[in-house]
């Protein structure tokens, strides 16, 4: 899983890295606001790490930014900051933190509340339904229909489907599908996404059209 730390004190943001990248996540640290945007653009974080007090722009106004944003709204934010008084810790919730992490702070600790919001997290995706006019996909129950009659996707189907309406309106490039829907290991090439984005578009019917190809690139689901 990828993390993001926002953090412009330097020190701090190794030891958080390293800590994490011991758990097997997968870490990315950056010192601005202005750095750490454009990396939202390439690619969607699993969840944010960020200082409220930062040097550009402040890390509540980050989390509002981020909120703001259909794309990046489901995102998790946990807040690392010196800033311990009620009023900062009621704003950053207010804001949809999903922790509050004040200095000085316990490695184990922070690590554990990662893991923790991450299984919040994922016990609420995992009952999601996503709905698109009268498209909807129930996550939790693995089923597709339109205009209330079911439409059968195989597995790898309905998880590229599922991997587009999670990144709704943002380009995917076909090796974080390959990556989301088969793994690593897998054999999968970008011709097996293609192969399967062709049936998925048939089945889909007119919401087929949904899904766009970005040349060069990938796919992006998007009515």
């Amino acid at each position: 899983m990828l993390v993001y730390i926002l953090e412009d004190d330097e020190d701090i943001a190794l030891v958080v890295e390293a800590a994490l990248k011991r758990e097997g996540f997968e870490v990315k640290s950056f010192q601005r606001a202005l750095e750490f945007f454009p990396a939202l653009e390439e690619k969607t974080p699993d969840l944010v790490i960020v200082d409220v007090m930062l040097p550009d722009l402040d890390g509540f106004r980050v989390a509002r930014v981020m909120k703001n944003r259909p794309d990046l709204e489901d995102v998790p934010i946990v807040f690392l900051t010196a800033r311990a008084t009620e009023v900062d810790r009621l704003k950053g919730f207010h804001l949809g933190a999903d922790d509050y992490i004040t200095k000085p702070f316990s490695i184990r600790e922070l690590t554990a509340r990662v893991r923790a919001v991450l299984r919040r997290v994922k016990r609420g995706r995992e009952g999601r339904v996503f709905r698109v006019g009268s498209l909807e996909v129930d996550v939790e129950r693995v089923k597709v229909s339109i205009g209330g009659s079911e439409v059968k996707l195989t597995p790898s189907e309905f998880n590229i489907l599922r991997c587009l309406l999670e990144n709704y309106g943002r380009p995917v490039n076909r090796s974080r599908i390959i990556e989301e829907v088969w793994g690593h290991d897998h054999e999968a090439t970008d011709r097996t996404v293609d192969v399967h984005i062709k049936h998925l578009r048939d089945k889909l019917g007119a919401y087929g059209k949904c899904i766009k190809t970005v040349r060069g690139f990938g796919y992006k689901f998007e009515a």
